[in-house]
């Protein structure tokens, strides 16, 4: 019993010890914070720089580097601009005609040749609005020169009995002035018809680079859009293929919408200017369409350009009818046919548009305006995919 009991006193101990959690030792007192000093004992400058200074630096220097890319970036496009406009010239274009293209190959047209008549049709008939346009121009030329004298005249006899109190001596003053500037800078003017000769030359280049892109893009833009692919990264690759198709929906809505909205503006004033017996109203309903391709921007100059030549031709009271018939398809434009033609499609700011359209005057004229707001539009769904994209990573990644 003795022994039994001994036993039992001693085993018992033995087993608690084995399923005895092991001890940890507690953790050693942290020590206290010491500022960072350098070998001469003083704090290290990093140690007393403020937190928000630190942050500042840190973003202003990135932002500086951004900076400096974007700007090399605009100095190398503006080099090479007669290359780029083409190019997104070529790139609008096909956004315009793809679809035909591919109607008529699920009508069983070969590709080629869907291809080609495509580009041809659509390369004749803007061919043939320019034609029409020069044409209606030289051909009312002169009546039109008779008629702007003739405003010229009666805006002099109205100056001259308006209430501002400017004589015939005066007036006269301000011909014989304009004339004679006109005769003095005869050497700017031929350096001028020297430039249009090499202005016209850039454009004919251009018109080619164009025609030959659109082929491209229109016959194998898939297999171009993959080959671009390769200068990306590779852990980048899947999100900017993911984010083509988007873009390229973007910009297809952009143009089409564009080009309805651009022909509506376009009859409306043309008939009413037509309607008001205003000369040229056929060009000039040219240019109200083309100016469309500039939002904002083209209407206000195009809608100027139709007051200007009915006041000259017509007199004050059409001009202010014009006017009026102007601003009208304008606000048709901005409250019914943008919002209901484009939709949510092309997304972008009235500021965004107008900023988007200085910058592109700035950097490459007319071109840079009319490639600015699509390009925006663009860069604005890419940037929403790749966001959405992320964010959609990130959830997946946390369940």
């Amino acid at each position: 019993m003795c022994g039994s009991e001994r036993g039992r006193s001693i085993s018992t101990p033995i087993r608690w010890w084995r399923h005895a959690p092991p001890s940890t030792p507690p953790p050693p007192p942290s020590p206290p914070a010491v500022a960072a000093r350098s070998a001469s004992g003083r704090p290290e400058p990093v140690s007393v720089v403020p937190w928000g200074i630190r942050v500042g630096a840190e973003v202003g220097w990135r932002l500086l580097v951004l900076a400096a890319i974007l700007w090399v970036l605009i100095r190398v496009i503006g080099a090479v601009h007669l290359i780029v406009l083409s190019f997104a010239a070529a790139l609008l274009i096909t956004a315009l005609l793809q679809p035909t293209v591919a109607r008529l190959q699920k009508h069983r047209v070969p590709k080629g040749l869907a291809t080609v008549a495509t580009a041809l049709c659509g390369f004749v008939l803007l061919g043939l609005v320019g034609w029409f346009v020069v044409w209606q121009v030289m051909d009312n030329v002169d009546d039109l020169t008779d008629q702007l004298q003739s405003g010229v005249d009666d805006l002099k006899h109205w100056l001259l009995k308006s209430p501002f109190h400017i004589t015939e001596a005066r007036l006269d003053h301000i011909s014989d002035k304009l004339g004679d500037s006109i005769g003095s800078s005869s050497d700017q003017l031929t350096a001028a018809g020297l430039h249009g000769v090499t202005v016209l030359a850039e454009l004919l280049t251009g018109v080619l680079l164009t025609v030959f892109s659109t082929l491209f893009l229109l016959y194998d833009g898939p297999r171009i859009w993959k080959w671009a692919l390769k200068f990306a990264p590779a852990s980048a690759r899947s999100a900017i293929d993911g984010a083509g198709p988007p873009a390229w929906h973007t910009l297809t809505a952009y143009v089409h919408g564009t080009v309805i909205v651009a022909f509506i503006d376009a009859v409306c004033i043309g008939l009413g200017i037509y309607i008001l017996g205003v000369p040229l109203a056929v060009p000039l309903a040219v240019v109200v369409f083309a100016a469309a391709f500039v939002p904002l921007v083209g209407a206000v100059a195009s809608g100027a350009l139709a007051v200007i030549v009915a006041f000259v031709t017509q007199g004050v009271f059409t001009a202010l009818l014009v006017l009026l018939i102007v601003l009208g398809v304008q606000q048709l434009e901005g409250h019914v046919l943008q919002p209901f033609i484009l939709g949510r499609a092309v997304r972008v700011h009235p500021l965004g548009v107008i900023l988007s359209v200085a910058a592109g005057g700035l950097i490459a004229g007319i071109g840079g305006a009319v490639v600015a707001v699509p390009l925006v539009a663009v860069v604005n769904t890419v940037a929403g995919h790749l966001l959405h994209r992320d964010g959609q990573d990130q959830h997946d990644a946390a369940e």
